[in-house]
């Protein structure tokens, strides 16, 4: 058989879990290269190995060295002997910057508390790419601030046909990121390279469809790397069920995190807790009889329960109040927002001296 042309084919040393990531592993040598279009980030454990592969490059692509990462397509990143901080005060500022509201009041909360929003709700916007543009700028912001995400995932339902009450509310999210430009995410120092996972669900959510919204956050060690707000495909009969689909995302999350990181050649240490508030759900992944609340359920939710029978993850209970994932699927009050935004590493940035 003879591949058609412009079939996609893996080349060596690149990794089938993520077609950007490249890696050269020898007993002693590790180079890491991730691409996106021509720009290129590169590290390793050997400096001299670093640089054979920058001039490799360079032979064939002339490219620019612009030494240890600071800036990375809007990313800014900072080093100290304790921790990796990444932010986008400046993406942030150009986004105000466009909105002209470099100079708004700032707000305490991504959304207004008890905001309701509908597709056919007020007036149609006569601009809507303006609506979509920003939409778009704010999913790239969620990249290093996970407090926005459940706010810009409930705007981003109304890209089709936005309305008035859909750009005021993307407003209020603007103010809300005014009030806390000097923020980023810190990754502290650790050896620890164990997994931990946290999700949630708010049962029938949207009011309009009756969907569930899933949510979740990932830690590496004290480091976040992973978090996600999503409906949920379908309708889901009961809190169980939705908590249960909940469980089921945030393995597959797992699942590919976990392959990524043997390309890397990071033990992982097994079971990987997942913490979840809902014991009903965690009855369903272990009890294979439980048929009221699973005879409803598809076949593909059931991951959750091979993955437990196989020692991949271990589900633990913990209160309500303890639930990370809680900021990924409702507007909370400001200071509960507050706490589980740093919770999750989004801390202020250090004052410059």
């Amino acid at each position: 058989m003879v591949p058609p042309q412009g079939y996609y084919k893996a080349q060596p040393g690149q990794s089938s879990h993520d077609h950007c990531l490249f890696i050269q592993h020898t007993d002693i040598v590790f180079v890491i290269l991730l691409v996106y279009v021509d720009d290129v980030i590169l590290t390793g454990n050997f400096v001299d190995a670093i640089n054979k592969c920058k001039m490799a490059l360079h032979s064939k692509f002339t490219i620019k060295d612009l030494g240890p990462m600071k800036y990375f397509l809007g990313l800014e990143v900072a080093r100290s002997s304790h921790a990796t901080i990444i932010s986008q005060t400046k993406f942030i500022c150009d986004v105000l910057k466009d909105a002209c509201m470099l100079q708004c009041k700032p707000a305490s909360s991504p959304l207004p508390q008890g905001l309701h929003l509908t597709p056919d709700s007020g007036e149609p916007l006569s601009k809507p790419d303006m609506y979509r543009m920003l939409l778009g700028r704010l999913l790239y912001i969620n990249l290093t601030r996970p407090d926005i995400c459940y706010a810009v995932q409930h705007l981003s339902q109304f890209m089709n046909k936005p309305r008035k009450p859909h750009w005021e509310a993307a407003l209020h999210v603007l103010r809300y990121l005014k009030g806390s430009l000097h923020q980023g995410l810190y990754f502290p120092m650790s050896d620890d390279l164990s997994l931990s996972a946290y999700c949630d669900s708010d049962w029938a959510a949207c009011t309009y469809s009756g969907k569930s919204l899933s949510g979740y956050c990932i830690y590496l060690g004290p480091c976040l790397i992973s978090w996600k707000t999503k409906k949920q495909t379908t309708v889901s009969k009961s809190s169980a069920e939705a908590e249960y689909r909940a469980m089921a995302n945030t393995v597959c999350e797992l699942l590919w995190i976990s392959y990524i990181l043997q390309d890397l050649q990071v033990l992982i240490k097994l079971p990987i807790p997942l913490h979840c508030n809902s014991k009903a759900a965690m009855y369903i992944a272990a009890n294979p009889v439980f048929h009221e609340h699973t005879k409803h359920i598809e076949i593909d939710c059931h991951l959750v329960r091979n993955q437990l029978q196989q020692g991949f993850i271990s589900p633990r209970y913990l209160p309500t109040q303890e639930q990370l994932a809680d900021i990924f699927t409702k507007g909370l009050p400001t200071n509960r927002h507050n706490y589980l935004a740093h919770k999750l590493n989004l801390l202020p940035l250090p004052t410059s001296t």
